[in-house]
């Protein structure tokens, strides 16, 4: 059949029926910051959520009551871990710099996947850099993708 006799939902329609926000199936392990950050965003929601109830917006209500459904499951699973203090290896939490056979050193923090972005300097602890970085050492070298890292500090 073709396509251009089904009619799709335009406008507020195709908002009725928001998919729901993935939830990982990890523990939702979280380092102070993040719960912070989750507690500001549920904040957030919230107020948005009453902001668009009061205006009638019911694509912004939509949004809203999906994404404060999120993180109210990712609040209610949150298992605040302690911070790292002086470690001897690289676990939740830790700040590891690596070196890679290239040259290049990179700085990570050790975090929960909802705090994670690499660019700005933390993996989630379920990443595959994250996982091979699990329970080393400064000066452990091990093989990841075409190359080998080292663990030059840990913090």
């Amino acid at each position: 059949m073709s396509r251009a006799f089904v009619k799709e939902p335009d406008g507020l329609e195709a908002f009725d029926e928001l998919p729901e926000r993935l939830v990982s199936s990890h523990p939702n392990l979280v380092t102070e910051a993040g719960l912070a950050a989750i507690e500001n965003e549920v904040a957030r929601l919230s107020r948005a959520y009453a902001e668009a109830q009061t205006s009638g917006d019911r694509a912004a209500l939509n949004v809203a009551a999906r994404d404060l459904r999120y993180w109210n499951a990712r609040r209610s699973t949150a298992e605040l871990v302690p911070a790292a203090g002086t470690a001897t290896e690289v676990r939740f939490g830790s700040r590891v710099t690596i070196a890679r056979d290239d040259g290049r050193k990179q700085t990570y923090r050790i975090v929960g996947e909802d705090e994670a972005d690499p660019a700005a300097g933390t993996l989630s602890y379920v990443s595959p850099l994250a996982r091979a970085l699990m329970g080393k050492s400064p000066g452990d070298v091990f093989v990841m993708g075409p190359g080998e890292i080292e663990i030059i500090e840990l913090a």
